[in-house]
């Protein structure tokens, strides 16, 4: 089995990553998650979905592939111009809403719906808000974090982060997690 043969790249994909390469944005997410967050909201049909840190929108294309016609995804990015980037792309999509502002700020006053599945690649989500983030997820609902593995633009001392997140997330009751080491390192953890 090879398991880069990923054939079934979501639409946009290509011209999302040609833009990527144009601005030189060094942190766009790989095949692996993508195929994977597909794969998970695919099993929630009607449902409702968040990304933080949408970044220049390639696993937001993943996550728009596996949603059916009935469910909603809120994505969140502080980056005024990667926002835009993903609008050109997503902003017809009437399931999709992007929302430009600190992810932080963003989960503090959130008072919709809960999620069936939250991706959190960014820091608030992830190193920060943990409990406010996890606390919007629905009962049976996932929780999705990635770059757990030393990436090569990690600032010094991040390593740290890494271990005290994961520690955290061994130790809670509340959720029920699976380690993965591939991609740049996952974990999926599902509500209780």
């Amino acid at each position: 089995m090879n398991d880069f043969n990923i054939l079934d790249r979501p639409l946009y994909h290509s011209e999302i990553e040609m833009k990527s390469n144009e601005i030189g944005f060094t942190m766009p997410s790989d095949l692996y998650i993508g195929s994977l967050l597909k794969t998970l909201i695919a099993s929630k049909p009607k449902s409702r979905f968040l990304e933080l840190g949408t970044g220049i929108g390639l696993s937001l294309s993943w996550m728009v592939a596996g949603m059916d016609e009935d469910s909603v995804l809120i994505t969140v990015d502080n980056d005024p111009e990667l926002c835009k980037i993903a609008e050109g792309f997503f902003g017809q999509d009437k399931r999709v809403q992007i929302v430009c502002d600190d992810g932080a700020k963003w989960i503090n006053s959130y008072k919709g719906e809960k999620f069936d599945l939250v991706f959190a690649d960014a820091w608030p989500g992830k190193y920060s808000r943990l409990d406010e983030l996890l606390a919007l997820i629905k009962v049976g609902g996932y929780y999705v974090i990635d770059d757990l593995l030393a990436q090569p633009n990690w600032p010094e001392g991040h390593q740290e982060n890494v271990d005290n997140l994961v520690a955290d997330l061994e130790k809670r009751k509340d959720l029920v997690i699976t380690k993965i080491n591939w991609s740049t390192g996952l974990i999926i953890a599902v509500r209780k």
